[in-house]
C-alpha cells in the first residue's frame, strides 16, 4: 500500500498515537510535516525516521501550540513552504480536558479543551481543503472515540468535542465530495497515553470508577509493551489514505471492532446507507409501538 510522495500533515505527532501514525505513513514512503508542542520530542522522532526512510523522503517538524491565535496560519505557511500543497491531513492533537461534573469544571479550561479538540481540527480542515481541491484529491482523517457515541459523564468538554468531530466529518464529506476529497473519522480504541495519567491523577471520585479502573488497566497493559491498539489505529489511518479505501467517506470507523480492511469491497453499501454514522434512535428502532411512524 505505497504512499510514496504523498505529503502528509500530522498534528499531535510527538507522542502517543501520533508517533505511531507518523511511523506508519513514513514506512509507506510519505513525506511528513509533524506538528506538536514539544520540540525535543519532534526532533527525536524526525531523527529516528530519517535513519530508516528512503533517501528522497522528507520529514519536517513544527513545534507549536495549536490553540494560539496565529497557529493555523503558521501551519499552513509551513505546508506551502515545504510541500506547496497537501494530500493527507491527520487531526490527532487533543487533550483530556477538565475532569469532573461540568458545574465544577474551570470554565476557561473547558473552553480551551473545546478549542483544541474541535475548533483547531475544524480550522485545519477548512484551510487544507482548498489545497487538496487544487490537486484534485485529498484525505482527511479525524480522531474521535472516547465519548462520541454515548454519554461520558465527568468528561463533558472532551465528549462534546468528539461528537462534534464526527458530525463535522459527515458534513465535510458531503461538501468536499465533488473535489475528490474523502473525510473520515476513526475511533482508535482504548490505549495508554498521557490522558490516562490525567484520569489517574484526578482519582476515581472525580473521574468516575469505571474510567479510573480503565486507566489503571491500560497503564498496566502498556508496561508489558503491548502497543497493538495503537499500531492497529495507525494502520487504519494509512488504509483510509490509500487507494484501497477509495469511495469510503463520511464514516466513523472503529479500528478495533470494524472490519475496515474489507471496506473497499463494501464501498457501494457504505455510500448508499448510514452505516458507521451517528443517527437519532426513534421508538420503532427499538420495536416500540408508540411515537410517530
Amino acid at each position: 500500500m505505497s504512499l510514496r510522495a504523498y505529503q502528509v500533515l500530522i498534528t499531535g505527532a510527538s507522542r502517543g498515537l501520533g508517533t505511531y501514525v507518523a511511523r506508519s505513513f513514513w514506512r509507506e514512503g510519505a513525506d511528513l510535516l509533524l506538528v506538536a508542542r514539544t520540540q525535543s520530542a519532534l526532533e527525536a522522532l524526525r531523527t529516528d525516521l530519517l535513519r530508516q526512510g528512503a533517501p528522497e523522503q522528507r520529514a519536517h517538524i513544527l513545534p507549536l501550540d495549536l490553540t494560539q491565535p496565529s497557529a493555523i496560519e503558521d501551519v499552513m505557511a509551513q505546508v506551502k513552504t515545504h510541500f506547496g500543497g497537501i494530500d493527507v491531513l491527520i487531526n490527532d492533537a487533543g487533550d483530556q480536558g477538565p475532569i469532573g461534573p461540568i458545574w465544577e469544571n474551570d470554565w476557561r479550561e473547558w473552553e480551551q479543551s473545546l478549542r483544541l479538540n474541535l475548533l483547531v481540527p475544524t480550522a485545519l480542515c477548512r484551510a487544507c481543503i482548498p489545497l487538496m481541491a487544487a490537486r484534485g484529491r485529498g484525505h482527511i482523517i479525524n480522531l474521535s472515540g472516547g465519548g462520541a457515541t454515548g454519554p461520558r459523564p465527568n468528561f463533558s468538554a472532551y465528549a462534546v468535542a468528539k461528537v462534534g468531530i464526527v458530525r463535522l466529518t459527515e458534513t465535510l464529506a458531503q461538501e468536499a465530495l465533488r473535489h475528490n476529497i474523502a473525510v473520515n473519522c476513526i475511533a482508535p480504541g482504548a490505549m495508554y497515553s498521557l490522558m490516562q495519567d490525567c484520569i489517574l491523577r484526578a482519582g476515581p471520585i472525580r473521574a468516575g470508577d469505571k474510567d479510573y479502573r480503565t486507566a489503571e488497566r491500560l497503564k498496566t497493559k502498556a508496561a508489558t509493551g503491548d502497543d497493538s491498539v495503537a499500531r492497529q489505529a495507525a494502520e487504519l489511518c494509512v488504509f483510509l489514505a490509500s487507494p484501497e479505501a477509495a469511495g469510503v467517506t463520511g464514516k466513523l470507523i472503529s479500528a478495533v471492532w470494524d472490519p475496515w480492511r474489507e471496506l473497499g469491497v463494501h464501498r457501494q453499501d457504505l455510500a448508499a446507507t448510514d452505516v458507521y454514522t451517528l443517527r437519532r434512535i426513534v421508538p420503532r428502532d427499538r420495536n416500540l409501538s408508540w411515537g410517530r411512524d
